[in-house]
């Protein structure tokens, strides 16, 4: 069975990683396994409470398929906490690493994405981040981006974001393509003026 390993934080962005773990959960059969620093539960933007599965510092590409940074502010703050170590051993051993929002941010400043195209929120944000030297791999989009298996997006991409991490695990297909499709139906038409209102 694939166990895929999502990284929470303080404040994360419930929005974020939502449809990977629920859809990767009930739809395609992955493990999911919930993980903070120092196992400590974390309080959502939203008000959700988790209590994870582990200690961040104990989820290995020996146990897991892939690691998942959610964004959320602390990414941006002095209380950001080191992944470094973490997300050099899965990019060594060939997993996965995935980053979304503010969590592009924290791959940013472990050297990840230095040399593999990657995208985020912005390349000015990234470039602030202490020792990122990646501006010139940056992909200016508004999807999310798969690379050596490295998958990055924007906070405003997790439909992407999910599509991209269950292709670098293997469960591409028409019934991604179908579901992805069901869940970008509501964005068609969102240029359209009133779109949104009813009677």
């Amino acid at each position: 069975m694939t166990r895929l390993a999502i990284l929470l934080t303080e404040g994360f962005a419930d929005w974020e990683c939502a449809h990977l773990m629920a859809s990767g959960r009930t739809y395609f059969g992955i493990e999911i396994v919930v993980a903070t620093p120092g196992g400590a539960p974390v309080v959502s933007s939203g008000g959700l409470r988790v209590t994870p599965d582990a200690d961040a510092d104990a989820v290995g590409p020996e146990g897991c398929d892939g690691i998942v940074i959610c964004g959320g502010t602390i990414w941006q703050s002095d209380a950001a906490p080191e992944i470094s170590g973490l997300v050099d051993r899965f990019r060594k051993a060939g997993k996965l690493v995935a980053g979304i929002c503010d969590g592009v941010l924290a791959l940013a400043r472990t050297g990840a994405l230095d040399e593999t195209p990657h995208t985020g929120n912005d390349v000015e944000q990234l470039k602030a981040a202490p020792g990122y030297k990646g501006a010139a791999e940056y992909v200016d989009r508004s999807r999310a981006v798969r690379a050596e298996g490295l998958v990055t997006a924007s906070g405003l991409a997790p439909v992407t974001f999910m599509v991209e991490v269950f292709n670098e695990l293997g469960y591409g297909g028409d019934e991604l393509d179908a579901y992805s499709g069901m869940l970008a139906a509501e964005h068609q038409a969102a240029c359209d003026v009133g779109a949104g209102h009813y009677r």
